[in-house]
């Protein structure tokens, strides 16, 4: 009778939970088609574990599956049901897009460029070439847009994170209204990976603390190889897997990150497919490849200096492309070379002998990066062939994200954390880095006239948004089992926004309305895939619209005019004072592009109606994607105080626990301020050497250590001079506090609130104490103004990266003694009222000059 009632009470109980199930009836069905809001497509029968469905895709994710099967109140009398595995529409292909790094339009052979690039030949010939396709001008932003086809300001990447600001449009996070292609991917069934470049993540979240909502393992993408920011040392890389730090390069001479993410890339995609070959993916693979610091390998060094690809110089290089591209057919044969900018750059025969010298090994180092990054993006290309699914692989290449970069000064640098920093080096001095040039011992970058020829036929570079020198890429699209017009050209404007677009209709997926529960905003790009079909070569643009904004330089494309701002400052002028007004302070020429494919001829002084009528439509775009307010400052947007785990603080605190790679938003700022460094430590019996606490590396930076027992401070002046506190006797066995304390001569940054640059990078005296004890002191006539390289981090108890000076050590020199606690204290300058009335008093009268 217990049991009978407890029976019938459980089945009372579970009756209203089970109705539904007990009404279902499992039965064994062929594959259907299932039509709701989306048609969805299910194969195997239903429950079953090889079961398959679509999703509806506009809510992501999916709600849960209704329960197929039977319940009763014992298994053996019940009937079990699987959710079905979700997968993309049938047909859908795998997607491989890749997108280069600071190259222009003319550099690639594909565009009639003297650089060899084999892989990107290889998609254009079976498949589409791009000639009218375009970027934002600048890194972060053009690749914002890209992953979530909306315009760049729309998704908070007006600008590149590390020059964020409080404002929507700005502030580096792309927000959960605007899910990445990533995330949509993944939901509808598609395995995804990001490789290579990550610049999304505000540098405040790129700690152990996180969040990691932003990395890309956050925003859709299942597994990252990578680095986090703008550009890495290829041979010595700030590299993470997911989002944990890794050194593969230690111990392995000769590693380079650009093959070693190809190795990575084929093996994930190896992997999926000996698991599942059915299983779909999408792989987006953006090498480092070629921003600076430009690092090839040795043997493709030797390959393109042997094939003396520059020795005629700049101007003939131009007048070589130009003729390359006009037999390629990838610009119009009545297009026209712009001028040479003369008053900017020196003509070729103005160079000496020894600047011609530094000149060509700049170009062959950086072409021989171009070609190393093609060869291994070939590589990764060749895998997917192998594994049998070249024909259903949607491969998007992309050849560059920005023009060809401006920002290594007109003579090129050794370093370009020296040109963040606003100092350019003679070429005479250069040249002590000429044998090194593209190794790990240099930070490398090209003189400003090759990247203007990288950028031929057009007019400037990198950051100018107005000219297409700033924003036109290359680009060739490949998808052999749907586009059968295998080396065909197409001549539409399109936008980097329009990827994302391109690839839902492709794979027949819908863009979501809602995310988690957050309403989405509208897709601002569009599909490309009509162009995929050889009677639409000719067809009109779907992109008739498309306004152009950074770093206050504005333009807008509409129905085949260009409005475009002239610049003011030239792009490799990164430390100066800022345009204040950028809203009315730029002239503006108007292009007719649809006859002037270079923007040749300036026809604003005849159209001023249609000048007006743009400016209008400019400004209205503006609003409504999040452009204002205007801004077009450098230097001080780099230092502007933003959130971080070490916002407002000036007292930091470590618990003497080795920690490493802290990054430069979270870590203890040192630059233009007065600071104090305490470390108690214990030396073992037999001394202790090792590395204390450090921040910085090769191309600039801090360290605090031991070497052979002596206390040593040293400041690493950018690699110019390095500046050494060290004290005379080894420590003896035992607690000890060594202390470094750091008295700042400048007001700091403080004077940038006034555009006034006088505070950054003045001079102050540093004192090495043991005990309590002074054991050296010295006076420093200049300090590291503005940046420490981005690529290197905050470590205590070891270094990674690179060694802040090669002659006293080897990464990851662990500390061989105890550290018990570790304070960094931190005094900024404070103006008086007669610092601020004299600031500004400058700034009225710089405003009165203007």
């Amino acid at each position: 009778m217990a049991l009978s009632r407890i029976s019938i009470s459980v089945a009372v109980f579970l009756a209203p939970c089970f109705a539904s199930a007990w009404a279902q009836q499992a039965t064994t069905v062929a594959p259907v088609t299932v039509v709701g809001a989306e048609a969805r497509e299910t194969t195997g029968a239903p429950g079953s574990p090889d079961a398959t469905t679509t999703i509806d895709g506009r809510y992501l994710p999916p709600p849960p599956q209704s329960f197929k099967g039977k319940i009763e109140l014992n298994a053996a009398q019940s009937t079990p049901a699987w959710p079905a595995r979700v997968v993309p529409p049938e047909g859908a292909p795998n997607i491989l897009l890749i997108m280069t790094d600071d190259v222009g339009f003319a550099a690639p052979s594909t565009f009639g460029g003297v650089i060899p690039t084999p892989a990107l030949d290889r998609i254009a010939a079976n498949g589409l070439r791009y000639t009218n396709f375009h970027s934002t001008s600048l890194c972060s932003p053009t690749r914002a847009a890209l992953i979530t086809g909306r315009n760049h300001h729309s998704v908070g990447f007006g600008v590149v994170s590390e020059a964020a600001s409080g404002f929507p449009g700005y502030n580096s996070v792309i927000g959960k209204d605007s899910a990445t292609i990533g995330r949509i991917l993944l939901d509808n069934g598609y395995r995804t990976s990001w490789f290579g470049k990550d610049h999304n993540t505000p540098t405040w979240d790129v700690s152990q603390a996180g969040p990691f909502d932003q990395w890309p393992t956050g925003m859709g993408f299942e597994y990252f190889y990578g680095f986090v920011g703008g550009d890495a040392n290829q041979w010595e890389p700030n590299l993470f897997r997911n989002t944990t730090a890794i050194y593969p390069y230690v111990g392995h001479p000769g590693w380079n990150l650009t093959t070693a993410m190809a190795d990575d890339a084929i093996h994930w995609m190896n992997q999926l497919n000996d698991i599942n070959p059915s299983m779909p993916f999408f792989l987006y693979y953006v090498p480092g490849g070629t921003h600076a610091p430009h690092h090839p390998t040795p043997e493709w060094i030797k390959k393109i200096s042997d094939m003396h690809l520059f020795d005629k110089g700049w101007n003939a290089l131009r007048d070589q492309i130009f003729a390359n591209q006009k037999r390629l057919g990838v610009i119009p044969q009545d297009a026209k070379l712009t001028p040479w900018p003369d008053k900017l750059l020196k003509q070729w025969d103005q160079a000496t002998d020894e600047e011609k010298k530094l000149y060509i090994r700049q170009a062959d180092v950086y072409a021989a990066f171009l070609a190393y990054t093609d060869h291994e993006i070939g590589r990764v290309i060749q895998a997917v062939e192998d594994m049998g699914k070249l024909d259903n692989t949607l491969i998007i290449y992309i050849s560059g994200d920005n023009g060809a970069s401006a920002e290594g000064s007109p003579n090129g640098t050794p370093s370009e954390v020296l040109q963040f920093n606003g100092i350019e080096l003679p070429v005479a001095e250069q040249m002590k880095f000429y044998d090194v040039w593209g190794s790990q011992y240099a930070y490398n970058h090209m003189a400003v006239p090759w990247a203007w020829a990288f950028d031929t036929p057009y007019k400037w570079t990198k950051q100018v948004p107005s000219f297409f020198g700033g924003t036109r890429q290359g680009m060739a699209i490949s998808w052999p089992a749907r586009i059968k017009d295998k080396g065909g050209t197409r001549w539409q404007f399109h936008h980097v926004n329009d990827v994302m677009p391109t690839i839902l209709e492709a794979t027949g997926i819908a863009a979501p309305v809602m995310v988690d529960g957050i309403a989405q905003k509208p897709i601002e790009g569009v599909s490309m895939v009509y162009t995929f079909d050889k009677a639409n070569a000719d067809a009109p643009t779907r992109h008739p619209t498309q306004y152009f904004e950074m770093l206050g330089v504005q333009g807008l494309y509409n129905d085949g005019w260009m409005l475009s701002a002239v610049p003011i400052r030239a792009p490799w002028e990164l430390l100066g004072k800022a345009t204040e007004d950028p809203a009315s302070a730029f002239k503006f020429e108007l292009y007719d592009v649809r006859h002037d494919w270079t923007q040749y001829t300036d026809v604003a002084a005849a159209n001023p109606a249609k000048v007006r009528e743009m400016t209008d439509l400019m400004f209205a775009e503006f609003a409504k994607y999040q452009v204002l307010p205007l801004d077009a400052s450098v230097a001080t947007r780099m230092v502007t105080p933003r959130p971080s785990m070490s916002a407002g603080r000036k007292v930091f605190t470590y618990s003497g626990e080795p920690i490493s790679g802290i990054p430069r938003g979270t870590a203890p700022g040192v630059l233009n301020t007065s600071y104090t460094i305490a470390a108690d430590i214990e030396v073992p019996q037999g001394g202790a050497d090792g590395m204390i606490v450090t921040d910085g590396g090769r191309f600039g930076g801090y360290g605090m250590y031991l070497l052979k027992g002596k206390p040593v401070f040293l400041w690493n002046l950018l690699d110019l001079k390095r500046i050494r506190w060290e004290g005379a006797e080894a420590l003896a066995p035992g607690k000890h506090t060594v202390e470094y304390d750091f008295k700042y001569d400048g007001l700091g940054f403080a004077t940038l609130a006034f555009n006034n640059i006088s505070g950054l990078g003045r001079g102050g005296t540093g004192t090495l104490k043991v005990d309590g004890k002074v054991v050296s002191t010295q006076t420093l006539e200049h300090t590291v103004p503005l940046t420490l390289p981005w690529d290197e981090t905050f470590d205590i108890g070891s270094d990674t990266g690179t060694p802040v000076d090669d002659q006293d050590y080897r990464v990851p020199f662990n500390f061989a003694g105890k550290i018990d606690k570790l304070t960094v204290s931190i005094e900024p300058p404070r103006l008086t009222p007669a610092d601020v009335a004299s600031l500004k008093a400058a700034e009225a009268k710089a405003n009165d000059a203007q």
